[in-house]
């Protein structure tokens, strides 16, 4: 199993698990909260079959990475996707990040610029800004996000039954896109996850990331599902699309938040057709 190591917390090391399959064009999957690399399994089949090399990774404290009780920020979270790509010595290769992961994808490009970077994609993702603010009054109040975190640190665990009815979509979509057992897989997944991570993240949910979307120059699709509970696509997709200079944004009709899974039909042929064929 690789590792990268990216930091230290005491004693031990921070450790991020990773998976670098197939060859040709590098693409980076980041993966959305409470999950871990192993969400983007649609993605991965179809990303290898059109001949590119998939990196997957799984985010500190989530999946089978470190559990830290540190770096729950997104220039860390920057930090460590910078590391992992320097450790791979990575040319030329794309970014696609999911939820949360879109916040990775921004932040990364904000901070670090495009060098080495051919394009990037966010799906469903979290930029640009989802807090309440003066100057920017389409945010959420801010008591939403201190009540989950209340329900995250009373019980993690009903906290994630409840999310995952809404990050699927399941009274409309359950026995038809997604499956009871695809639910409960999601559940485990999160229920592994580290509870110092899964409270310490929702405070990064509404980070600002409105600086770093106009300094993407690379090739951007944006992909959001107009029916997203998790994040609507007014607060979040359509703004993030007019804030990146030529974005293309693709609406994905009745699409919940994790649309790379109850939609995988829809968004792969996509990503695949803007990402390119990896191997010439």
């Amino acid at each position: 199993m690789p590792f990268t190591t990216v930091g230290k917390e005491n004693s031990g090391n921070i450790d991020l698990y990773y998976e670098d399959h197939g060859s040709g064009g590098p693409v980076v999957l980041i993966h959305g909260y409470p999950l871990s690399g192993a969400s983007w399994e649609k993605q991965v089949a179809a990303l290898l079959a059109a001949g590119h090399r998939v990196i997957t990774y799984d985010r500190r404290g989530f999946g089978q990475s470190s559990q830290p009780t540190t770096g729950y920020n997104y220039d860390t979270f920057a930090e460590d996707l910078h590391k992992l790509v320097t450790q791979l010595n990575l040319r030329d290769f794309a970014l696609v990040g999911f939820s949360m992961g879109g916040g990775e994808v921004a932040r990364y490009l904000g901070k670090y610029g495009s060098k080495g970077v051919s394009k990037a994609v966010i799906i469903s993702g979290i930029p640009p800004f989802l807090l309440k603010t003066a100057d920017n009054p389409e945010g959420v109040d801010g008591s939403v996000f201190e009540g989950i975190q209340k329900a995250v640190a009373a019980d993690r665990y009903a906290f994630f039954a409840d999310f995952f009815k809404n990050f699927y979509n399941t009274d409309l979509l359950l026995g038809k896109r997604v499956s009871d057992q695809a639910v409960q897989s999601s559940w485990n997944v999160a229920a592994g996850a580290s509870a110092a991570a899964s409270l310490a993240c929702v405070p990064t949910w509404y980070e600002d990331f409105r600086k770093d979307l106009t300094r993407i120059d690379v090739p951007t699709l944006v992909i959001h599902g107009d029916a997203d509970r998790i994040l609507p696509i007014a607060a979040s997709g359509l703004r993030t699309a007019k804030l990146i200079a030529g974005a293309r944004l693709l609406v994905v009709k009745d699409g919940p938040h994790c649309i790379p899974w109850t939609h995988a039909d829809e968004v792969n042929p996509e990503l695949v057709k803007f990402l390119g064929k990896g191997i010439a």
